[in-house]
């Protein structure tokens, strides 16, 4: 048998030992991704706001925008859960290309939640501006 013997140390070496510069990448990551998941949905109404688009299209525009970082396969799932809501209508259009489209837009309700939503969205960045101003 093998006995291991260990140097004891002060209280804050342990919890030194605990933090890295990698726990704060860790959580900054996360910090973001969920950030990013939060306001996606509101990027995707707010895309919705004008014509009626199908989904590689709102896709395609989301992917553009500096730092929400998203594909296709994020897009489909939050456009289905908008439709059982209530949010978005859909309409399935022939295309010459391929396969038929559907193409998505706001209901009167998703106008509406895109507007609190927005008033919202304005007051948390306000809020925050003042917090972070001078920062």
């Amino acid at each position: 048998m093998r006995v291991l013997f260990c140097q004891l140390l002060p209280i804050d070496s342990y919890l030194a030992l605990h933090y890295s510069s990698d726990m704060d990448a860790d959580f900054l990551a996360n910090w973001t991704t969920q950030m990013r998941k939060g306001l996606l949905e509101l990027c995707v109404l707010a895309t919705l706001k004008g014509d009626r688009m199908y989904g590689y299209d709102i896709a395609k525009r989301l992917s553009g925008v500096n730092g929400l970082v998203m594909g296709e396969g994020t897009i489909y799932p939050i456009l289905s859960r908008f439709k059982k809501e209530g949010l978005v209508d859909t309409t399935l259009v022939e295309s010459p290309e391929g396969p038929a489209r559907k193409y998505y837009q706001l209901t009167a309700r998703g106008r509406l939640l895109l507007t609190k939503m927005m008033k919202a969205w304005a007051e948390v960045r306000d809020g925050i501006e003042t917090v972070t101003v001078g920062e």
